[in-house]
Formats: C-alpha cells, structure tokens, sequence
C-alpha cells in the first residue's frame, strides 16, 4: 500500500466519487477523499499526497509549500481563481484544468439567460402572478433580428454562444483583448475594441478568464457607457463585475436588466442588493451541469491526475 500514488481529493460536490475511484483504482492508486474547507485541513489531508484534485478548497502558497510529495493538482473545473500559479510554478507543481467538459453547457445556459431577459419572461410571469394581464411588455423589446449580441471575450463557449445567437438572427459582435489581431473571425462577426462593444451592445455575455486586467472590467463607468435598454449575462466569472456597480444601475435602470450565473463571493450574501433587483435572474453558478458534464469532469480530472503521476514515475524509473 505504501509503495501505491497518492491521489487526494481536497473537496467535492458530487453525488459520488465512484468515477475516480475507479480510475485510480483501475491504474494502481490510493484515493482518499476529505472535504476540505481551509489551509489547514488541506495540508493535514494532502502534505504527502502525489496529487490532488482540488474543486473549492483553497491551494494557497502556504497550503503547496506544505506538500511534500505532490506533482500535479487538478481543479475540477475551467477557473483556477483558488490555486495560487505563482507558488505552484515555484515549487515545481503543475496545475492543470478541464477546459471542455461543459462548453454547451455554460453556452445554453448563458444563452437561455439572454433570451429569457430579452423577451422579459420573468417581468411578465411576475405581473401575471400579480394579477396584471396586458399583451404587451411593460419595458422596450427588440426582436433578436435587429438587436446586437456581444460577447466579451472570443474562446470556445463564446463562439459557441455566438453561434445560438447566429440561429436567432442577432446581429454578432466581440471583444477579446487576447485575441492575436491576425485571427479571421467569421464573416458575421464584427471585431470591436471595448468602448464600441459597451455602446453596440444589446445583449452583453462576459466570456473572459479572471485576471487582474479583466478584474471589475464592468464597473461603473463601463456600465455608464452602456444602452439603457443593454442586457448583461455574467457566466464566466463573478469578478469580472463589480456587483455593487451593477446592482445600482438595475436598481436605477441604468441598464434594463442582467442574467447572473457566477458572483464574487460564493454563495451570494443574504444582504447583497443584488437579490433585490427585480430586474435580475439570479442563477447559482449551476450553468456548468448537466446530467453528462458531472461525471465528464470527474473522469477527466481523474484521469489528468493518473496520467501525470504515471508519466512522472516512468520518468523517474528510466
């Protein structure tokens, strides 16, 4: 047993861990599996683990400077926010992710906000339930075919929540400060710098990763450039806005409304104005799930962690 990889999982919210059980199993490993909530109960659960698969716990530089045989940690998602890169590269650890379990996922999800909020189903369902009937919406709805779609960001799930947009008839746009400018975009998809995508927008989708330049990118100054008709669909990342900001534009209807999936702090706070915007779909980071993307990304993660163990002891060995 003791000559057997050491495989932890740090925390998890899965009916199961039967998935990884049997990778693990299947390539000669130990699995043990803990739920872990702070620095310290990951450094007693992991310090001699060869590696974890991490999905909320936070891997801080102290929490890799305690592991003492570990070579790999795999977050079971796309987002790295709770593993600190830097220390993982000083110790010589490498951090992986799984970038594609979900793509149609986060795109239907995120484009189902979009469309909901653009025909303004839960404004109308709430008046109905209030005893109002009217034929038509108390705020201004375009049709999709003369309303503008911009996503923020261009990789894998944008492009795919462009192509829902394509099939009802948005006009297309995108920003992507990353994207190498000789990239060719499709001929449908105009290419625009940032202060363009806020005044173009109708529909908003923030497709970008986390980092300290697309931190509060929508703050309250890119909101103030917006339409006042403008929708915002956040699924990415809950930093990417500052969430107070966008709170007091609903509530001022600086903007007509917003379809949140991801937030700044996990689960949203009791007293956050966010909840009391009735002009926000509030969703609870679920856009990554479904019935096949659950278990995709468990064996995926799994599955990365005994291939770079097995890799790293063959090398060892030769």
């Amino acid at each position: 047993m003791k000559n057997k990889p050491k495989f932890v999982i740090t925390d998890y919210q899965f009916p199961s861990i039967d998935v990884e059980r049997q990778v693990v199993s299947d390539a000669g490993g130990e699995l043990i599996v803990y739920q872990c909530s702070n620095e310290q109960e990951v450094i007693e659960a992991a310090h001699d683990a060869d590696a974890l698969l991490v999905q909320w716990a936070p891997i801080t530089r102290t929490v890799i400077e305690n592991l003492d045989r570990c070579k790999v940690i795999v977050r079971y998602g796309i987002g790295l926010d709770n593993v600190d890169l830097k220390a993982a590269r000083d110790r010589g650890v490498t951090v992986r992710n799984i970038p594609d379990y979900c793509i149609d996922e986060v795109a239907d999800h995120t484009f189902a906000l979009a469309m909901c909020l653009a025909r303004q189903i839960p404004m109308i369902d709430h008046r109905i339930r209030k005893g109002i009937w009217k034929i038509v919406p108390d705020l201004p709805m375009l049709a999709s075919r003369q309303a503008t779609f911009v996503t923020m960001g261009y990789g894998r799930i944008a492009r795919e929540v462009l192509n829902r947009a394509r099939a009802a008839k948005f006009k297309l746009a995108t920003c992507d400060p990353y994207l190498p400018g000789d990239i060719e975009l499709p001929h449908d998809v105009l290419r625009v710098d940032f202060d363009t995508a806020l005044q173009i927008a109708d529909i908003l989708s923030l497709n970008l990763p986390l980092s300290p330049e697309t931190r509060h990118i929508l703050n309250e100054d890119a909101i103030s450039k917006m339409k006042s008709t403008a929708i915002v669909v956040n699924t990415a990342r809950g930093a990417l806005i500052d969430s107070l900001a966008l709170a007091a534009a609903l509530s001022e209807s600086k903007i007509q409304c917003a379809g949140i999936d991801v937030f700044e702090a996990e689960p949203l706070e009791d007293d956050h104005p966010l909840r009391g915007c009735a002009n926000a779909v509030l969703t609870s980071h679920v856009s990554w799930y479904s019935e096949l993307s659950g278990p995709t990304l468990q064996r995926l993660a799994a599955e990365e962690a005994v291939r770079f163990v097995s890799t790293r002891s063959a090398e060892r060995c030769i």
